[in-house]
This record gives C-alpha cells, sequence and structure tokens, in this order.
C-alpha cells in the first residue's frame, strides 16, 4: 500500500527571521504557528493596496494586526494607496481570476515585500498569497522572483504554503480565533455577485 507523499516545507538556509507577506489573518495563522514552532521568527507585512472597498481593507487589516499581536509577533502597517493599484493593473480589469491583472498586483505587492525586507534588516521574504487554493502558485512565485531580482540583498522563499497540513490547520485557527473570512480576493474586479 502506498502512503500519501506530502510535500515538505523547504526553508531556505540559514533562515532564522523571514519577512512575511500577509493578505489577511485566515491565510497567514497557520504559516506563522509553523514558522514559530520551527525557530523561524516572521515579521508580518500587511501590504494590500488591491482591497476595496476601504472598509473591508481595515476589516482585514485590523484581524491581522490583532492575530499578531495574540502571538507577540512583529506586525508593520504597509500603505493603502489604492489609487496606485489601479493605475499597476489599468487595462487588465477585464481579466478572470489568475489572468494577467493577478500577476500584475503580485508584482506590486511582493516588489513593496522585498523592499520592505530590506529596510527591516531582513534578507528572505515569502507571501501568504501562496495558501490560497484560488491563486496561482506559477504566477506567484514569478512574481516574488521577479521581487527578488529587483531588489538586491532579498531571496524570496517559493513555498506552497498549502501543503503540509497547514490548509487544514488554517481552517482549524480560522475557527479558534473567530476571524472574519471574507469572501473574495479582494479588489472590486474580484468580486463575486
Amino acid at each position: 500500500m502506498r502512503t500519501k507523499h506530502r510535500n515538505p516545507i523547504i526553508v531556505p538556509e540559514g533562515t532564522e527571521q523571514v519577512l512575511l507577506h500577509a493578505c489577511c489573518a485566515p491565510c497567514s495563522s497557520a504559516i506563522v504557528e509553523w514558522m514559530l514552532q520551527h525557530g523561524i521568527q516572521p515579521t508580518i507585512y500587511y501590504y494590500n493596496p488591491n482591497i476595496f472597498p476601504r472598509e473591508e481593507y481595515e476589516i482585514r487589516k485590523q484581524e491581522s494586526k490583532r492575530h499578531a499581536e495574540s502571538l507577540g509577533v512583529r506586525w508593520i502597517d504597509g500603505d493603502y494607496d489604492h489609487a496606485r493599484w489601479l493605475g499597476c493593473v489599468k487595462g487588465l480589469e477585464g481579466e478572470p481570476e489568475r489572468g494577467s491583472r493577478c500577476e500584475q498586483c503580485f508584482r506590486m505587492r511582493l516588489k513593496a515585500a522585498a523592499e520592505e525586507a530590506v529596510r527591516q534588516g531582513l534578507r528572505v521574504f515569502t507571501t501568504t498569497l501562496a495558501s490560497s487554493r484560488w491563486k496561482s502558485l506559477d504566477q506567484i512565485e514569478r512574481a516574488g522572483l521577479a521581487a527578488q531580482a529587483q531588489v538586491p540583498g532579498t531571496l524570496f522563499w517559493a513555498q506552497n504554503w498549502r501543503k503540509g497540513g497547514l490548509y487544514e490547520r488554517r481552517n482549524q485557527l480560522l475557527r479558534e480565533y473567530a476571524f472574519y473570512n471574507q469572501q473574495y480576493c479582494g479588489c472590486e474586479f474580484s468580486i463575486r455577485i
């Protein structure tokens, strides 16, 4: 009988600290827990100018901050500049989910994460975007590697954060913390009515 293989989480050599770009508390919860259990200190960077409307952004932001504070994890608030984000994806508004609009959005956010990592004196950065089953891992990896190339001294930790039981643990933590759980990616083009 064959045993089911679980993709391992492969930590970049020498990583003790990491900047974790977080899209929301539910998606970051199991990742942060795993990192802490494995001797890696995350700094959570909440940078999501794609989220619309502003009220939705604030709810997700406060949940992310609440989660970090409950664990004693450093949390950084990125700027909310939705107009800049709209300029970044101009012409791609009609693209489907997992289309070129999403990849452009990832590129913007992960470049900002790499720049924040440098400001914080951190080399390695990763993202909770790779925990969502609705996102393309290939797009996220391309965006992260592009950010790494644009910001010298950084290393993008490309990891499928859905594996190793983390997706299931995410759902457990969502209930335990009673997190607000959004029903769409965040941007006005991803809202499903």
